[in-house]
């Protein structure tokens, strides 16, 4: 195994992994949590005070791990057969979701040092190393997927909560701009009520004090309940059918390779690459393949070989042409 091949195992399998990538992937795991730790203590100003030259070797020590993590990463990439050899397929990888958060993860940083960025600026970027995760939890990946494949219809739903915002809006300044014009004297004041109210946040510091008021707004938080599921249940039906899909994929995988017969090592190698590919739990890819052996055609029940009775062995076949017997 050569040690671009040996180093791919270590950084990008997530279960057939050796122990020494276990304990890779769980460090890194744990320098991701710190590093979202330490930028949420760090925006007290008196932990900053206080710490700030720990706070500092801590981001430069990090930094360079994520550095070496993020060249390593590109280095391997080749070994993936879905992003090609060369420098195409190093292209290929550092164009990927997963590539870009490593990148931006470390890139402010490295900005810093030739340009002045302000502290609180570099802080929030260097939050979004907790997308970090999200190569560590299939979860997080398979999430994303559905973001992708509902954004249509989420950009429609959430085209239909402005229209009502603006429509609640303008009713409540109707009704109540002459009672609280401090509140609702125009229909850009009227939105903040509104949109906590179809939210059903419901704040409390602005509410309707006219019994026209009263009544639109019960209206409107009843009409805000449905609004605000809408697209919670959006995303559950997008993820339901999302791994309903990965979980087709994996069986139709293990169906081709069940046609020749038995599988073999190459054929288990092959459908623990589309396990991870697809980001199934190895339980889940056990269950299918369990379901998918017992209800190939190919797989054929063999007679039995010894006696259930007595346990000696069954003569099958006879040169005088009598019958097997026990």
């Amino acid at each position: 195994m050569t040690l671009r091949r040996h180093l791919y195992n270590l950084l990008e399998l997530r279960d057939e992994k050796p122990l020494s990538g276990q304990i890779l992937n769980g460090v890194l795991l744990l320098l991701i949590l710190v590093n979202v730790l330490a930028v949420i203590l760090e925006s007290v100003e008196q932990y900053h005070r206080s710490y700030a030259s720990w706070f500092w070797y801590f981001e430069v020590v990090s930094v360079a791990i994520f550095t070496i993590e993020y060249l390593a990463r590109v280095w391997v990439s080749v070994e993936e057969v879905r992003f090609g050899k060369g420098w195409r397929g190093r292209l290929r990888f550092i164009c990927s979701p997963l590539a870009l958060i490593d990148l931006l993860a470390i890139l402010p940083f490295w900005l810093s040092i030739f340009f002045s960025i302000d502290g609180r600026v570099l802080r929030v970027f260097r939050l979004l190393r907790v997308f970090k995760l999200s190569r560590h939890f299939s979860v997080l990946e398979v999430l994303g997927t559905v973001l992708r494949n509902e954004s249509k219809t989420l950009l429609s739903a959430i085209f239909v909560m402005i229209v009502l915002v603006i429509l609640a809006s303008a009713g409540i300044y109707m009704v109540e701009r002459e009672a609280q014009p401090q509140a609702f004297g125009n229909i850009p004041r009227a939105m903040w009520w509104a949109t906590v109210t179809l939210t059903t946040v419901g704040y409390g510091d602005v509410v309707p004090v006219t019994v026209a008021g009263r009544i639109f707004g019960i209206l409107i938080t009843v009409l805000g309940v449905g609004m605000a599921a809408l697209p919670a249940g959006i995303i559950a039906s997008g993820f339901t059918a999302e791994l309903a899909r990965r979980r087709d994929l994996y069986e139709l995988t293990a169906r081709k390779l069940l046609q020749d017969g038995d599988i073999d090592a190459r054929d288990r190698r092959q459908l623990i690459k589309t396990r991870e590919e697809l980001g199934l739990e190895r339980i889940d890819a056990q269950q299918l393949l369990r379901k998918v052996s017992m209800s190939s055609p190919s797989v054929e029940k063999t007679a039995p070989q010894h006696c259930p009775h007595c346990g000696k062995p069954l003569h099958l076949s006879h040169k005088n042409g009598s019958q097997p017997g026990a």
